[in-house]
């Protein structure tokens, strides 16, 4: 491929015998924003640190422009690595902290001056040369980190997690931040993430990963409407996924009726999963709806509703900005194009009813991940 910077080839790692990375190919161009996506013990990280070269695979090949990287050593690649505990040295100010690399390559002092006045600019930090580091916000301190990483000129950044510590107004301010400067210099960054939000506003390509395989890549609108199987649409945003059978092309059959729909290719008579997005669907009057259904919860999110709402014993989510209570019964209604037929995986039938859905398990699951 062309312009390809990057390239992992037939890449596999066990750890005490559990497969880690099981044969992922992946190649990433020049100048590209590439985030790694997937949850806990996927295997992203790992990735992440066989191209920094922290971590030699068990086979399989990494190459840097065309040339084979696998025996050269991290200080020796054209890589630089920021992690989600900023590591900067207490003992040494901003401008110091952002030096450091540049010193140890023994440049020059005036080439080092104007580098960091160079970066600070770049990450917003005018004025900072002279601050103690630990005086600074975690938002301040990223930005040191991230201006340390790029002095060196590095041809491409691995960020591991790298807002994870910071609260939610900073993390969304520095999302936008962290894409201005990779368009600003031109450099390729590999973001590790388990947050779908920060992946789909950040990203250039997404690499949707599970159980060390690779699910999709893609852009993040191919991700999101086009999502290769039921692991990657429950991943990627909420979905309503249900069993169906491809009559013929563009015509589908769930939910105990046939639809129209925009995907053909698929067998005659093929059961297949079949997404609808909450968003997509509208609620009508019961007796203009294509299905009929009784809502089951209400939880209000701000800007809409999410209503849960009973359809022969499947529980579909439905976002809306307008208000129905529990107990009332409402029609459904979805054009072709808001139907998404995906082929039969491992995962059908795990994902797509929210009989069991809460927040409260949303929460359990992101404070074990947090102590992971």
């Amino acid at each position: 491929m062309e312009n390809t910077l990057l390239r992992l080839e037939n890449i596999s790692v066990r750890f005490d015998g559990e497969p880690i990375l099981n044969n992922i190919d992946l190649d990433i161009k020049d100048k590209e924003f590439v985030t790694l996506l997937g949850p806990s013990g996927c295997g992203k990280t790992t990735t992440l640190r066989i191209i920094g070269g922290f971590v030699t695979p068990d086979s399989g090949s990494v190459y840097f422009n065309g040339k084979l990287m696998n025996d050269v050593p991290a200080y020796r690649r054209p890589v630089n690595t920021i992690f989600q505990k900023y590591a900067l040295f207490p003992h040494l100010n901003v401008y110091e902290n952002v030096a450091f690399g540049l010193r140890i390559k023994k440049c020059p002092e005036k080439e080092i001056r104007e580098t960091v006045n160079r970066m600070l600019s770049i990450v917003n930090l005018n004025g900072f040369n002279k601050r103690s580091v630990t005086s600074l916000s975690g938002g301040q301190q990223q930005r040191v980190a991230i201006a340390r990483a790029l002095a060196v000129s590095p041809k491409l950044l691995l960020l591991d997690e790298p807002l994870g510590a910071l609260d939610l107004k900073l993390r969304k301010d520095m999302q936008v931040e962290l894409k201005n400067i990779q368009q600003r210099m031109g450099i390729t960054f590999i973001y590790v993430t388990h947050d779908q939000e920060e992946a789909l506003s950040m990203s250039d390509t997404v690499v949707v990963m599970d159980n060390g395989n690779i699910q999709q890549i893609g852009t993040p609108l191919d991700i999101y409407n086009e999502p290769k199987n039921a692991f990657v649409a429950d991943f990627i945003g909420e979905s309503n996924i249900l069993d169906g059978v491809m009559r013929e092309d563009y015509c589908v059959t769930f939910a105990g009726h046939t639809f129209k729909c925009l995907d053909k290719g698929f067998g005659v008579n093929e059961p297949v999963d079949v997404v609808v997005r909450p968003e997509d669907l509208d609620v009508v009057p019961k007796e203009q709806g294509m299905l009929v259904g009784e809502v089951t919860s209400v939880t209000f999110k701000g800007v809409h509703f999410e209503i849960i709402v009973d359809i022969r014993g499947f529980k579909w989510m439905i976002q809306t900005t307008d208000y129905y209570p529990v107990g009332s019964t409402i029609g459904l209604t979805m054009t072709p194009d808001d139907i998404h037929i995906m082929k039969k995986s491992e995962y059908s039938g795990k994902f797509g009813d929210y009989s069991s859905y809460s927040d409260e398990l949303d929460e359990l699951s992101e404070n074990k991940e947090a102590e992971e």
